[in-house]
């Protein structure tokens, strides 16, 4: 009955310490989900002061100068 009780003593520990590791790695993709979320914004409000300055909006409508 002993070893029992410690081989589930010694699972509950493993995954308490697996728990922790998933718990570490969620919290490190949320910041670079929030950090690439708040780079998109930055780049949305640029692209769109430079359309309310008359610049085109895209490269795309930008002519090469060879043609």
């Amino acid at each position: 009955m002993e070893s029992r009780t410690t081989e589930l003593e010694i699972k509950v520990a493993l995954q308490e310490d697996l728990l922790d590791a998933l718990n570490l790695a969620l919290v490190h993709q949320q910041q670079q989900i929030d950090l690439l979320q708040e780079q998109l914004r930055h780049l949305y409000r640029m692209q769109q002061a430079s359309n309310q300055d008359g610049e085109s909006g895209s490269l795309r409508d930008d002519i090469p100068p060879h043609y």
